[in-house]
C-alpha cells in the first residue's frame, strides 16, 4: 500500500511525465517500479483520468529510449567498463551475471522475454551492446517486446479497473508462463502457414502437364 500511494502522489503531482521518465530510468536500472505504474495508469485512464492512448505512447517512448540508450552505453563502454562502475548506477554484479547467464541461454530472445523477468530487464539492453548485436535486430526484439509488455500492464488497469491489483499479481507472477504460451502459439501460426505454401508449391510441382503443352513440346 505504501508503494501505491507514493504512486498516486507521483501522478497527482506530475501527471503523463511519471509515466515516460519513470520507465526510462527503470531501464538504465535505477530503482522504478515500472509494472505497477502501467497497471495504476491503466486504471486512472477506465476512471477517465487519463488518456489510454497517451499512456500507450508515453511507456512505450520511455521504455524503448531507456533500452537504447543502454544498448550504446554497452557498445561504447563495453564490459569491463559495467563491471568496473556499474555498482554507482545500482547495476550490482550478481544481476549482471545473472543476466549474462540467462543471454547464454537464450540469445537474442532474451531481449523480448526479458521484460517480464524480475531482475534481468534493466540488463538486456547493455549485454545487447556489449555482445555488438546490430542495431536493427536489437530494435526488432527490443521495441517489439516493448509494445507488448506495455500494452499488457496498461491493459490490466485499462481493462479491469477496480480489480487491477488481484488481476496484476497473478499477471506479474505468471506473465513468464504467459508469454511462454503467446510464443508458442506464434510459433505454430508460422509452422502452419509455412507447411500451406510449402504444400501448395508441392501440389504445383505435381500437378501434371496438360495435353496440348505436351503435343507442343513433341
Amino acid at each position: 500500500m505504501e508503494l501505491l500511494e507514493k504512486i498516486q502522489h507521483l501522478f497527482g503531482s506530475y501527471g503523463y511525465s511519471v509515466l515516460f521518465f519513470g520507465l526510462l530510468l527503470e531501464f538504465i536500472a535505477l530503482p522504478f517500479p515500472g509494472e505497477t505504474t502501467m497497471a495504476y495508469a491503466g486504471y486512472l485512464s477506465y476512471k477517465g483520468q487519463l488518456d489510454f492512448g497517451f499512456l500507450l505512447i508515453l511507456a512505450f517512448l520511455g521504455t524503448t529510449i531507456g533500452m537504447t540508450i543502454t544498448y550504446f552505453i554497452g557498445v561504447k563502454a563495453g564490459l569491463p567498463f559495467i563491471t568496473r562502475y556499474g555498482k554507482w548506477f545500482l547495476l550490482k554484479q550478481d544481476k549482471l551475471d545473472k543476466t549474462q547467464k540467462w543471454f547464454g541461454k537464450y540469445g537474442n530472445g532474451l531481449i523480448f522475454i526479458g521484460y517480464f523477468i524480475p531482475g534481468v530487464r534493466h540488463f538486456t539492453g547493455y549485454f545487447a551492446g556489449i555482445a555488438a548485436i546490430p542495431f536493427r535486430k536489437f530494435a526488432l526484439y527490443a521495441y517489439s517486446g516493448a509494445l507488448f509488455w506495455v500494452v499488457l500492464f496498461l491493459g490490466i488497469g485499462k481493462v479491469f479497473g477496480p480489480q487491477w491489483n488481484v488481476v496484476f499479481q497473478l499477471a506479474h507472477k505468471y506473465s513468464a508462463y504467459l508469454l511462454a504460451g503467446v510464443g508458442l502459439l506464434l510459433l505454430i501460426a508460422v509452422i502452419y502457414r509455412y507447411r500451406t505454401v510449402w504444400s501448395q508449391r508441392n501440389v504445383k510441382k505435381k500437378a501434371p502437364v496438360p495435353q496440348r503443352q505436351k503435343q507442343n513440346a513433341d
